[in-house]
């Protein structure tokens, strides 16, 4: 099982070839462990639980994720990993 933390999801999301179906980027992802700021998720359910059919992008992706994921997952507005 993989993993990979949600300010690199945007990587993993490029290597899809597009446009792409929710039902296959969810398949490619089944095995794949979402490292949040408050925990983890799966990133197949995760992609599941957006609500566009297809993506042309894997900018779209990333966006709609964002969109069902909670603000605590994100973690503090205005803040990179690299701050501390």
């Amino acid at each position: 099982m993989d993993e990979v933390k949600l300010s690199r999801v945007e990587q993993i999301l490029e290597e899809l070839p597009y446009p792409v179906s929710r039902a296959e980027a969810a398949s490619a992802f089944d095995d794949v462990t979402l490292l949040l700021a408050d925990g983890e998720t799966n990133l197949g359910d995760a992609i599941a639980d957006t609500h566009s059919d297809e993506y042309d992008s894997a900018d779209a992706l990333e966006d709609s994720l964002y969109n069902v994921l909670p603000r605590e997952a994100i973690g503090e507005p205005y803040q990179s990993e690299g701050e501390g």
